[in-house]
Protein backbone atom coordinates (compact mmCIF):
# COMPACT_ATOMS: atom_id res chain seq x y z
CA UNK A 1 0.00 0.00 0.00
CA UNK A 2 3.00 2.41 1.03
CA UNK A 3 4.12 1.57 -2.98
CA UNK A 4 1.38 2.45 -4.80
CA UNK A 5 0.54 5.38 -2.23
CA UNK A 6 4.13 6.93 -3.35
CA UNK A 7 3.30 6.05 -6.97
CA UNK A 8 0.33 8.09 -7.17
CA UNK A 9 1.71 10.58 -5.63
CA UNK A 10 4.50 11.28 -8.21
CA UNK A 11 1.74 11.17 -10.34
CA UNK A 12 -0.29 13.59 -8.97
CA UNK A 13 2.67 15.73 -8.20
CA UNK A 14 3.95 15.33 -12.28
CA UNK A 15 0.43 16.12 -13.16
CA UNK A 16 0.65 19.40 -11.01
CA UNK A 17 3.69 20.54 -12.71
CA UNK A 18 3.04 19.80 -16.00
CA UNK A 19 0.14 21.71 -15.84
CA UNK A 20 2.09 24.61 -14.35
CA UNK A 21 4.52 24.47 -17.27
CA UNK A 22 2.07 24.31 -19.80
CA UNK A 23 0.47 27.79 -18.36
CA UNK A 24 3.89 29.22 -18.54
CA UNK A 25 4.77 27.97 -21.80
CA UNK A 26 1.29 29.47 -23.25
CA UNK A 27 1.86 32.86 -21.71
CA UNK A 28 5.08 33.21 -22.57
CA UNK A 29 3.95 31.95 -26.48
CA UNK A 30 0.58 34.56 -26.11
CA UNK A 31 3.11 37.87 -25.21
CA UNK A 32 5.56 36.91 -28.36
CA UNK A 33 2.64 36.38 -30.40
CA UNK A 34 1.48 39.82 -29.36
CA UNK A 35 4.82 41.21 -30.00
CA UNK A 36 5.16 39.60 -33.12
CA UNK A 37 1.46 40.97 -33.84
CA UNK A 38 2.27 44.77 -32.48
CA UNK A 39 5.86 44.23 -35.06
CA UNK A 40 3.58 43.65 -37.69
CA UNK A 41 1.44 46.80 -37.40
CA UNK A 42 4.38 48.83 -36.82
CA UNK A 43 6.07 47.06 -40.58
CA UNK A 44 3.30 48.21 -42.14
CA UNK A 45 3.47 52.28 -40.84
CA UNK A 46 4.94 54.20 -43.33
CA UNK A 47 8.72 54.01 -43.47
CA UNK A 48 11.08 57.26 -42.37
CA UNK A 49 13.31 58.27 -44.58
CA UNK A 50 16.90 57.53 -44.13
CA UNK A 51 19.15 59.60 -42.14
CA UNK A 52 20.94 61.83 -44.72
CA UNK A 53 24.39 63.60 -43.81
CA UNK A 54 23.47 67.59 -44.02
CA UNK A 55 20.48 67.29 -44.13
CA UNK A 56 17.40 68.88 -41.87
CA UNK A 57 13.84 68.89 -42.58
CA UNK A 58 12.47 72.53 -42.77
CA UNK A 59 15.72 73.95 -43.04
CA UNK A 60 17.45 71.51 -46.48
CA UNK A 61 21.08 72.00 -46.69
CA UNK A 62 23.39 75.50 -46.80
CA UNK A 63 26.57 76.77 -46.15
CA UNK A 64 26.74 73.04 -43.07
CA UNK A 65 30.27 71.63 -44.13
CA UNK A 66 33.53 73.41 -43.56
CA UNK A 67 34.39 77.12 -44.98
CA UNK A 68 36.94 75.64 -47.77
CA UNK A 69 33.73 73.30 -49.19
CA UNK A 70 33.07 73.48 -52.84
CA UNK A 71 30.94 70.80 -53.23
CA UNK A 72 27.86 71.43 -52.07
CA UNK A 73 24.50 68.96 -51.34
CA UNK A 74 26.45 66.10 -53.45
CA UNK A 75 28.63 65.79 -50.33
CA UNK A 76 25.17 63.71 -48.99
CA UNK A 77 26.49 61.30 -51.00
CA UNK A 78 27.87 57.83 -50.08
CA UNK A 79 28.95 54.16 -50.36
CA UNK A 80 25.99 53.08 -49.00
CA UNK A 81 23.42 55.65 -51.10
CA UNK A 82 25.21 54.87 -54.12
CA UNK A 83 24.73 51.07 -53.69
CA UNK A 84 21.36 51.47 -53.22
CA UNK A 85 20.65 53.50 -56.32
CA UNK A 86 22.30 51.07 -58.11
CA UNK A 87 19.92 48.32 -56.57
CA UNK A 88 16.72 50.27 -58.47
CA UNK A 89 18.18 48.60 -61.87
CA UNK A 90 15.97 45.60 -62.00
CA UNK A 91 15.77 45.22 -66.34
CA UNK A 92 19.40 47.03 -67.16
CA UNK A 93 17.26 49.50 -69.52
CA UNK A 94 19.10 52.81 -70.23
CA UNK A 95 17.88 55.86 -71.28
CA UNK A 96 19.98 58.78 -72.71
CA UNK A 97 18.74 62.08 -70.97
CA UNK A 98 21.14 63.71 -73.12
CA UNK A 99 20.01 66.43 -75.79
CA UNK A 100 22.74 66.54 -79.35
CA UNK A 101 24.08 70.14 -79.18
CA UNK A 102 25.10 71.78 -82.71
CA UNK A 103 25.93 75.60 -83.53
CA UNK A 104 22.23 76.09 -84.44
CA UNK A 105 21.11 74.74 -80.96
CA UNK A 106 18.69 76.81 -78.76
CA UNK A 107 19.97 77.88 -75.82
CA UNK A 108 19.24 80.43 -72.98
CA UNK A 109 19.49 83.89 -74.51
CA UNK A 110 22.06 84.95 -71.61
CA UNK A 111 24.84 82.60 -72.87
CA UNK A 112 26.71 82.85 -76.58
CA UNK A 113 26.66 80.58 -79.57
CA UNK A 114 28.92 78.01 -79.66
CA UNK A 115 30.77 76.89 -82.70
CA UNK A 116 32.43 73.51 -83.64
CA UNK A 117 35.29 74.05 -85.89
CA UNK A 118 37.57 72.13 -88.06
CA UNK A 119 41.17 72.34 -87.07
CA UNK A 120 42.60 69.34 -88.78
CA UNK A 121 41.34 67.18 -91.70
CA UNK A 122 43.25 65.18 -94.02
CA UNK A 123 42.83 67.66 -97.43
CA UNK A 124 44.03 70.11 -95.26
CA UNK A 125 47.23 68.01 -93.86
CA UNK A 126 48.32 66.96 -96.99
CA UNK A 127 48.26 70.41 -98.83
CA UNK A 128 49.71 72.62 -96.05
CA UNK A 129 52.67 70.01 -95.46
CA UNK A 130 53.17 71.74 -92.17
CA UNK A 131 53.31 67.92 -90.55
CA UNK A 132 55.70 66.03 -92.41
CA UNK A 133 54.78 62.63 -91.27
CA UNK A 134 51.72 63.25 -92.76
CA UNK A 135 53.24 63.32 -96.60
CA UNK A 136 55.91 61.14 -96.29
CA UNK A 137 55.69 58.35 -98.11
CA UNK A 138 58.68 56.34 -96.73
CA UNK A 139 57.54 57.15 -92.76
CA UNK A 140 53.69 56.84 -93.74
CA UNK A 141 53.07 54.59 -96.57
CA UNK A 142 49.13 54.14 -95.51
CA UNK A 143 48.84 57.44 -96.47
CA UNK A 144 47.09 57.92 -92.41
CA UNK A 145 45.80 61.44 -91.71
CA UNK A 146 42.55 62.52 -89.08
CA UNK A 147 40.15 64.67 -88.13
CA UNK A 148 40.18 66.97 -85.14
CA UNK A 149 37.61 70.08 -84.35
CA UNK A 150 37.71 72.85 -82.15
CA UNK A 151 34.98 74.00 -79.90
CA UNK A 152 34.26 77.62 -79.23
CA UNK A 153 30.85 77.66 -77.30
CA UNK A 154 30.07 78.54 -73.68
CA UNK A 155 30.45 76.12 -70.74
CA UNK A 156 26.26 76.56 -70.32
CA UNK A 157 25.00 75.12 -73.12
CA UNK A 158 23.33 71.17 -74.13
CA UNK A 159 21.97 69.40 -71.34
CA UNK A 160 24.24 70.49 -68.15
CA UNK A 161 24.64 70.67 -64.33
CA UNK A 162 25.27 74.32 -63.42
CA UNK A 163 28.47 74.46 -60.73
CA UNK A 164 27.70 76.55 -57.61
CA UNK A 165 29.71 79.49 -58.51
CA UNK A 166 27.74 79.77 -61.62
CA UNK A 167 25.35 82.39 -59.92
CA UNK A 168 26.97 85.04 -57.83
CA UNK A 169 25.08 87.62 -55.69
CA UNK A 170 25.15 91.38 -53.61
CA UNK A 171 28.16 94.20 -54.11
CA UNK A 172 30.52 91.69 -53.25
CA UNK A 173 29.90 89.21 -55.76
CA UNK A 174 30.04 86.29 -53.78
CA UNK A 175 28.60 82.78 -54.79
CA UNK A 176 28.48 79.29 -52.68
CA UNK A 177 29.89 79.22 -48.93
CA UNK A 178 31.00 82.92 -48.75
CA UNK A 179 33.69 82.46 -51.97
CA UNK A 180 34.33 86.21 -53.36
CA UNK A 181 34.88 87.53 -56.96
CA UNK A 182 37.60 89.46 -55.39
CA UNK A 183 39.62 86.51 -53.76
CA UNK A 184 38.63 83.38 -56.54
CA UNK A 185 37.90 85.01 -59.67
CA UNK A 186 40.12 85.19 -62.61
CA UNK A 187 40.99 85.56 -66.52
CA UNK A 188 40.81 81.63 -66.86
CA UNK A 189 37.54 80.94 -65.11
CA UNK A 190 36.67 80.67 -61.62
CA UNK A 191 39.05 79.48 -59.21
CA UNK A 192 36.59 77.99 -56.58
CA UNK A 193 33.43 75.98 -57.02
CA UNK A 194 34.07 74.88 -60.66
CA UNK A 195 32.77 72.23 -62.71
CA UNK A 196 36.04 69.83 -61.46
CA UNK A 197 34.16 69.98 -58.25
CA UNK A 198 31.26 68.38 -59.03
CA UNK A 199 31.67 65.03 -57.95
CA UNK A 200 30.21 61.47 -59.99
CA UNK A 201 26.47 61.35 -59.28
CA UNK A 202 24.99 58.11 -58.14
CA UNK A 203 21.91 58.49 -57.02
CA UNK A 204 17.74 57.83 -57.12
CA UNK A 205 16.28 59.41 -59.80
CA UNK A 206 12.69 60.51 -59.67
CA UNK A 207 10.87 62.41 -62.56
CA UNK A 208 8.19 64.43 -61.83
CA UNK A 209 6.12 64.46 -65.19
CA UNK A 210 3.88 67.89 -64.62
CA UNK A 211 3.12 67.68 -68.09
CA UNK A 212 1.22 64.52 -67.90
CA UNK A 213 -0.44 65.38 -64.66
CA UNK A 214 -1.88 68.36 -66.26
CA UNK A 215 -2.93 66.96 -69.21
CA UNK A 216 -1.12 68.67 -72.08
CA UNK A 217 1.78 67.95 -74.36
CA UNK A 218 3.45 70.49 -72.79
CA UNK A 219 3.08 73.09 -70.14
CA UNK A 220 2.65 76.92 -72.01
CA UNK A 221 4.47 79.94 -72.06
CA UNK A 222 5.28 81.38 -68.40
CA UNK A 223 3.67 78.46 -66.78
CA UNK A 224 4.37 78.46 -63.41
CA UNK A 225 4.30 75.03 -61.29
CA UNK A 226 3.48 75.18 -58.09
CA UNK A 227 3.91 72.60 -55.24
CA UNK A 228 0.17 71.36 -55.68
CA UNK A 229 1.24 70.64 -59.36
CA UNK A 230 4.73 68.20 -57.64
CA UNK A 231 2.23 66.94 -55.19
CA UNK A 232 -0.12 66.12 -57.64
CA UNK A 233 1.92 64.43 -60.22
CA UNK A 234 3.49 62.72 -57.75
CA UNK A 235 0.44 61.01 -56.32
CA UNK A 236 -1.29 60.29 -59.49
CA UNK A 237 2.46 58.46 -59.97
CA UNK A 238 2.61 57.03 -56.59
CA UNK A 239 6.18 57.88 -56.09
CA UNK A 240 7.37 59.08 -52.79
CA UNK A 241 10.74 61.49 -52.63
CA UNK A 242 12.96 60.61 -50.13
CA UNK A 243 16.11 62.95 -48.87
CA UNK A 244 19.27 62.31 -51.50
CA UNK A 245 17.09 62.14 -54.40
CA UNK A 246 18.01 64.13 -57.70
CA UNK A 247 14.60 65.02 -58.66
CA UNK A 248 13.83 65.17 -62.83
CA UNK A 249 10.82 67.58 -63.48
CA UNK A 250 9.31 67.28 -67.01
CA UNK A 251 7.55 70.14 -69.14
CA UNK A 252 7.36 68.39 -72.33
CA UNK A 253 9.76 71.49 -73.90
CA UNK A 254 12.22 68.96 -74.90
CA UNK A 255 9.60 67.12 -77.47
CA UNK A 256 10.34 69.39 -79.94
CA UNK A 257 14.12 69.18 -79.66
CA UNK A 258 13.98 67.42 -82.81
CA UNK A 259 17.58 66.43 -84.06
CA UNK A 260 19.59 69.44 -82.74
CA UNK A 261 17.31 71.75 -81.10
CA UNK A 262 17.04 74.03 -84.19
CA UNK A 263 13.44 75.20 -83.84
CA UNK A 264 14.45 77.97 -82.06
CA UNK A 265 10.02 79.44 -81.84
CA UNK A 266 8.66 76.29 -81.09
CA UNK A 267 11.01 75.55 -78.29
CA UNK A 268 11.19 79.20 -76.81
CA UNK A 269 6.75 78.87 -76.61
CA UNK A 270 7.27 76.46 -73.84
CA UNK A 271 11.19 76.88 -72.42
CA UNK A 272 9.73 79.83 -69.91
CA UNK A 273 7.79 76.91 -67.82
CA UNK A 274 9.26 76.21 -64.48
CA UNK A 275 8.99 75.63 -60.88
CA UNK A 276 8.69 78.93 -58.22
CA UNK A 277 10.69 79.59 -55.59
CA UNK A 278 8.33 78.11 -53.23
CA UNK A 279 8.55 74.70 -54.97
CA UNK A 280 11.77 74.60 -55.09
CA UNK A 281 11.74 75.43 -51.18
CA UNK A 282 9.89 72.38 -50.65
CA UNK A 283 11.68 70.17 -52.51
CA UNK A 284 14.32 71.04 -50.27
CA UNK A 285 13.74 71.95 -47.17
CA UNK A 286 10.80 69.21 -47.23
CA UNK A 287 12.08 66.56 -49.10
CA UNK A 288 15.79 66.79 -49.09
CA UNK A 289 16.05 67.11 -52.78
CA UNK A 290 20.24 66.86 -53.78
CA UNK A 291 19.88 67.67 -57.24
CA UNK A 292 17.04 69.48 -58.86
CA UNK A 293 16.82 69.58 -63.09
CA UNK A 294 14.35 69.50 -65.49
CA UNK A 295 14.12 69.72 -69.37
CA UNK A 296 14.34 73.54 -69.77
CA UNK A 297 16.95 76.05 -70.04
CA UNK A 298 16.60 76.96 -66.47
CA UNK A 299 14.69 75.01 -65.00
CA UNK A 300 12.90 77.97 -63.13
CA UNK A 301 9.57 80.32 -63.59
CA UNK A 302 10.25 83.41 -66.21
CA UNK A 303 7.38 85.81 -65.20
CA UNK A 304 4.98 86.52 -68.40
CA UNK A 305 4.27 90.09 -69.48
CA UNK A 306 1.46 90.40 -66.36
CA UNK A 307 3.65 89.12 -63.90
CA UNK A 308 6.08 90.67 -61.31
CA UNK A 309 9.61 90.66 -62.83
CA UNK A 310 12.24 88.64 -61.12
CA UNK A 311 15.14 87.86 -61.90
CA UNK A 312 16.67 84.19 -61.00
CA UNK A 313 14.92 83.44 -57.68
CA UNK A 314 15.43 79.92 -57.89
CA UNK A 315 19.00 79.89 -59.07
CA UNK A 316 19.68 82.60 -55.81
CA UNK A 317 18.17 80.16 -53.53
CA UNK A 318 19.39 76.91 -54.89
CA UNK A 319 23.18 77.50 -56.18
CA UNK A 320 24.53 80.01 -53.53
CA UNK A 321 22.07 79.47 -50.10
CA UNK A 322 21.52 75.47 -50.38
CA UNK A 323 24.22 74.33 -52.62
CA UNK A 324 21.87 72.05 -54.58
CA UNK A 325 23.18 71.88 -58.42
CA UNK A 326 21.14 72.06 -61.08
CA UNK A 327 20.45 70.25 -64.06
CA UNK A 328 19.09 71.86 -67.27
CA UNK A 329 18.27 70.74 -70.94
CA UNK A 330 17.49 67.08 -70.00
CA UNK A 331 15.99 65.20 -72.06
CA UNK A 332 13.04 63.13 -70.03
CA UNK A 333 10.55 62.17 -73.08
CA UNK A 334 11.57 58.19 -73.33
CA UNK A 335 11.34 58.06 -69.28
CA UNK A 336 7.95 59.68 -69.59
CA UNK A 337 6.74 57.48 -72.77
CA UNK A 338 7.71 54.46 -70.36
CA UNK A 339 5.96 55.86 -67.40
CA UNK A 340 9.15 55.18 -65.56
CA UNK A 341 9.57 57.42 -62.32
CA UNK A 342 12.41 56.01 -59.94
CA UNK A 343 15.13 55.04 -61.91
CA UNK A 344 18.98 54.95 -61.00
CA UNK A 345 20.60 58.55 -61.96
CA UNK A 346 24.04 58.28 -63.22
CA UNK A 347 26.22 61.43 -64.45
CA UNK A 348 29.56 63.04 -64.72
CA UNK A 349 30.30 66.01 -66.00
CA UNK A 350 33.53 67.27 -68.02
CA UNK A 351 37.05 68.33 -65.50
CA UNK A 352 38.07 71.54 -67.38
CA UNK A 353 39.02 73.78 -64.70
CA UNK A 354 37.49 76.82 -64.47
CA UNK A 355 34.30 76.03 -66.00
CA UNK A 356 30.99 77.58 -64.40
CA UNK A 357 28.58 74.07 -64.80
CA UNK A 358 29.61 70.75 -66.54
CA UNK A 359 28.15 71.08 -70.36
CA UNK A 360 27.27 69.03 -73.14
CA UNK A 361 26.42 66.12 -71.00
CA UNK A 362 25.39 62.34 -71.41
CA UNK A 363 23.55 61.30 -68.32
CA UNK A 364 21.98 58.03 -68.22
CA UNK A 365 18.90 57.26 -66.11
CA UNK A 366 19.31 53.22 -65.41
CA UNK A 367 15.67 50.80 -64.64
Amino acid sequence: MRTGSWKNRLAILACIVGAWALGRWQATWDRSDLGRQGSGASAQEKPQPAAVPGWQRGKGWGWIWGKEDEVGALNAMTDASRLAALKLVRQGKVYDLGVTYSRRSYRWPGHNPGEVITFRNPEGLIRQEDYPAVVDVQLNPRRLAWHSCALFLSDNVGTQIDGLAHITAGDDTHWYNGFREAEWGGNFGVRKCDAVTIPPIVARGVLIDVARFRQVEALPSHYRIRIEDLQGALKAQQVELRPGDVVLIRTGTLRYWGEDGADHDKLRAHDSAGIDLAAARWLVEQHGAMLIGSDTSGLEHTPGPNEPPSFLPVHYYLLVEQGVHIGEFHYLEELARDRVYEFCYICTVNKIRGTTAGFCLRPIALR
